[in-house]
């Protein structure tokens, strides 16, 4: 008879879902929140995809991994653009050396584009969020990267979803992607008054130690994703990115 309850048990376990079993431990839950609407076009889109396959997979990020309690964090990759247009592009994933991490960039690079339309960083923060509460993994702490070139026109005050992160227990961090020239039918969209930098500091991030790091350009994007995901896996700000009152 104990046999046979020892057996049923281990069958009830077996057959659970992934909620009703412990959560596999990682040292961060990463969601990245990536802009493809229509202000980006498909030169800026690619080099933005390549610049986070190839961030990754660098080097000086799987050291920063490597060097955690756990030597894992777990990704996300979603994909972002109007109100009603937000995709998860790639499900929780965990990257705990440089094949993991070739294989999470190899895959980014072979997805189709998901949108191109408004700019609801709103959405894109809330959808980030369903995706965070459905993590297969437990970590100590949880971070949204926000990466975009323009302010949120589209869906609900960002401010307000960003706070309700926030009070969540979510860290928002922001690589803005600065424009050569404004847009001519929208120049407030990619060039606010005060800067996109400026924009995001103060409407898009949020939670402890959270920061913006700006891409001079698109070209620049790859070394900023690079910087970036250290500091965020080191749980630490990078120089001069710390935000006023940080």
């Amino acid at each position: 008879m104990r046999a046979l309850r020892s057996l049923l048990v281990l069958f009830a376990l077996l057959s659970a879902g992934p909620a009703a079993r412990a959560a596999e431990p990682a040292d961060l839950l990463l969601v990245f929140a990536a802009d493809v609407s229509r202000s980006i076009d498909q030169a800026k889109f690619q080099l933005q995809r390549e610049g986070y396959a190839a961030a990754i997979a660098d080097p000086r990020v799987l050291e920063a991994i490597t060097t955690g309690r756990h030597r894992r964090i777990a990704v996300a990759f979603v994909e972002w653009s109007g109100a009603g247009s937000q995709k998860l592009l790639i499900d929780w994933t965990l990257i705990d050396g440089a094949a993991a991490a070739r294989r999470f960039g190899d895959q980014l690079l072979e997805l189709p584009r998901s949108f191109a339309e408004r700019t609801s960083i709103s959405g894109g923060i809330d959808f980030s969020m369903s995706v965070l509460a459905r993590a297969p993994y437990d970590a100590p702490r949880r971070t949204i990267d926000v990466s975009g070139d323009g302010t949120n026109n589209s869906g609900r005050d960002v401010a307000l979803a960003r706070d309700e992160a926030v009070a969540a227990g979510v860290t928002i961090n922001g690589l803005v992607i600065l424009s050569d020239r404004p847009m001519t039918w929208n120049p407030e969209h990619t060039n606010p008054s005060g800067g996109l930098a400026n924009y995001y500091r103060t409407n898009v991030i949020g939670g402890p130690s959270a920061f913006v790091i700006v891409a001079q350009d698109f070209n620049s994007f790859g070394q900023a994703i690079i910087r970036k995901l250290i500091a965020e896996i080191a749980d630490a700000e990078p120089p001069l990115h710390r935000p006023p009152g940080g």
